[in-house]
């Protein structure tokens, strides 16, 4: 069964940077995107980047700028770079590979931003 482990979060001040890491544990086939989640402490998850191949991506508004997502094919991971981070920035942040046939979802990872 593939998992996918995130890594990379942690407690960090405003205006700081981490780098978020989502690595399957066996190569996936066929997949049509990648993308990060975050969900805030009684808010909905919500889309934070997306993507769907080359140069393809999508961002939430508020991350525009500020987040950037990359993937590496050969080794089934996706990577989510967030720079000049806010407090409102602070939730558990979830990966997801999608397949032609399956969603995979990551354990999730914390993002804390102090002020």
């Amino acid at each position: 069964q593939v998992q996918l482990v995130e890594s990379g979060g942690g407690l960090v001040q405003a205006g700081g940077s981490l780098r978020l890491s989502c690595a399957a544990s066996e190569r996936i086939s066929s997949i049509n995107a990648m993308g990060w989640y975050r969900q805030a402490p009684g808010k909905q998850r919500e889309l934070v980047a997306t993507n769907t191949g080359a140069d393809r991506t999508n961002y939430a508004d508020s991350v525009k700028g500020r987040f950037t997502i990359s993937r590496d094919n050969a080794k089934n991971t996706v990577y989510l770079q967030m720079n000049s981070l806010k407090p409102e920035d602070t939730a558990v942040y979830y990966c997801k590979i999608s397949s032609n046939w399956y969603d995979y979802w990551g354990q999730g990872t914390q993002v804390t931003v102090s002020s």
